[in-house]
């Protein structure tokens, strides 16, 4: 849990880089001014740009911990794979904050960063939910699901909808795509997630576990759209002709950032508990010449 959380932060100071337009501010990688352990002076950008490097550093330290110890300690083969995965998406995350400086933040690169620190926070939350003590101890509640489409499905759909939400936002926001595309989808996942959690509350209501990150993505959701139109309404509508970035249009901006990845990490959280709570009822096709006739 502690490493989610501090790649929390670690996002927050990504989304304070982009939003104060600090990207380049320190021009070299992997050095800083063309050293790898002194300190700059955190003047301007400086102070988000290496303040950003360094508790991405910290995540990495925290990431190798975490696999060698789960690899070491953890007799579930599924989550020693899981902290394989995380210390290979850390290590591509800053493979790529590396290009997105050395080639001058290309949009395309620099929105794939973003994107591979959402889903290494994703990661990060699902370990810890797994090797909690809840989760290990606790007998299932089992509900089958009979209903079309599935709560599974409808919980898979929002995660899609909602990554390409976030790449959406993400290349807006390095400038790589108009406004557009990003506020015209986040109708589509409006809809998608309300219906998901709406669906798990009217029919699961009773399985805390399926009900807390409903209620969750609700609230974020609701909390998340509110952002959406302060960001848009400094940036876009009240910003397009600001010299450097206003405090309104960085804080509203970093808010939405660090609630979108909330809400995510929430909606693959909802997935993986309906997946243990809320199975897909199957119906066994039996033809009719097969039937066998039953006397009552």
């Amino acid at each position: 849990m502690f490493t989610a959380g501090i790649t929390l932060v670690l996002i927050v100071a990504g989304a304070l880089v982009t939003s104060n337009d600090a990207g380049l501010s320190v021009p070299d990688w992997p050095t800083s001014f063309g050293s790898l352990y002194k300190i700059p002076r955190m003047v301007g950008g400086v102070r988000f740009e290496h303040t950003h490097r360094m508790v991405a550093e910290f995540v990495g330290l925290l990431t190798i911990v975490l696999a060698v110890w789960t690899w070491r300690a953890e007799r579930r083969r599924g989550i020693r794979y899981l902290a394989v995965a995380a210390l290979a998406t850390v290590v591509l995350q800053g493979i790529l904050g590396g290009i997105t400086v050395l080639h001058f933040l290309p949009p395309a690169i620099s929105s794939a960063h973003a994107a591979v620190a959402q889903t290494f926070f994703c990661i990060a939350v699902c370990i810890a939910l797994f090797t909690g003590r809840r989760w290990v101890e606790e007998v299932p509640e089992i509900e089958l699901d009979n209903v079309r489409p599935s709560l599974i499905t409808l919980t898979w759909l929002s995660i899609f909808l909602l990554y390409v939400q976030l790449l959406l936002g993400a290349m807006f926001r390095h400038h790589g795509l108009s406004w557009w595309p990003h506020v015209s989808h986040a109708v589509l996942v409006t809809v998608v997630l309300t219906w998901t959690a709406v669906r798990a509350l009217s029919l699961y209501s009773r399985i805390e576990a399926v009900r807390v990150p409903a209620v969750t993505l609700l609230c974020l959701l609701i909390t998340q759209l509110c952002l959406g139109f302060l960001a848009f309404v400094t940036r876009v509508a009240w910003g397009h002709d600001a010299v450097q970035p206003e405090l309104p249009m960085v804080l509203s901006t970093v808010a939405h950032v660090a609630v979108g990845a909330l809400l995510l990490a929430t909606a693959v959280v909802l997935a993986i508990q309906v997946w243990r709570h809320v199975p897909v009822a199957f119906e066994e096709a039996v033809p009719a010449r097969d039937r066998k006739p039953v006397i009552v």
